[in-house]
């Protein structure tokens, strides 16, 4: 058994004449980094993957995502497009029986889209991983439905903080450093079912758009004050995430504040 701890960075479409994000819904998040760390049977570091991604649905990189990762156009004017990294990727897993470990449990479904996207083949894929942060938040004990960020479970777990956040193999470093010293044999591996033939693929239905002003119109009167630009991508981002129904489970867990 080996353990490959992998995160992703992603851009996403951006109108500069509309100043608003404008995602294409069937790659509403393109991959522009990968970055894994393998580890053996006993936890030990046996080798890293990183690698940067050519977009090629949106090929501006979004301002905030920019903002946020320090990935611009001279960061990726030289890398391989997703279908090469893929097959990369593929081979850096190689033929072992390998579990992925991932912080939340979006990396792996945004991962299958992006696969999907580009008509790639993953009938041989894993499709089992480890949620680290669901794990974590229970060993910080954390409030019922309330995860815990990487960077606080960093802090509280007091590893040095020598890489940069929001770089996809420095990320996976660091879930790495917290899966290792919080695993146990009670962990338990999750499916990732990840279905091509989902939603949006009826094309009789009429095609649907956000009413920008109307969403953020309404934060504006909860919150009784105008929302600056990195609210308002905020907001919007995690609109589109909630769509994707990657976060529904069978029982309610969120507990209103």
């Amino acid at each position: 058994m080996k353990y490959v701890v992998f995160d992703l960075e992603f851009n996403q479409g951006f109108d500069y004449n509309l100043n608003k994000t404008v995602p294409n819904e069937k790659c509403p998040f393109e991959i522009i980094q990968i970055g894994a760390i393998k580890l053996d049977s006993k936890f030990k570091i046996i080798d890293t993957f990183n690698r940067y991604v050519k977009p090629q649905v949106y090929k501006k990189i979004h301002p905030f995502i920019s903002k946020m990762t320090k990935i611009n156009s001279d960061t990726i004017k030289d890398a391989k497009e997703f279908k090469f990294v893929y097959d990369e990727f593929k081979n850096f897993l190689g033929d072992d029986n390998i579990t992925f470990c991932t912080w939340g449990g979006s990396d792996l479904k945004e991962l299958f889209r992006n696969i999907n996207y580009y008509n790639l083949e993953y009938k041989s894929f894993p499709n089992e991983y480890i949620n680290i942060q669901k794990y974590a938040s229970s060993f910080f004990n954390n409030p019922s439905g309330k995860s815990i960020g990487l960077e606080n479970a960093i802090k509280l777990i007091d590893i040095k903080q020598d890489k940069s956040y929001h770089d996809a193999l420095n990320d996976a470093y660091y879930a790495t450093q917290i899966f290792i010293r919080i695993y146990n044999k009670k962990m338990l591996k999750e499916t990732c079912n990840y279905n091509k033939n989902n939603k949006n693929n009826n094309q009789n239905n009429e095609k649907k758009y956000i009413d920008y002003n109307k969403l953020f119109l309404e934060f504006r009167k909860i919150l009784g004050r105008d929302l600056t630009k990195e609210e308002e991508y905020i907001i919007d981002l995690s609109y589109k995430m909630g769509k994707t129904g990657q976060f529904l489970t069978s029982k309610s867990i969120y507990k209103r504040r």
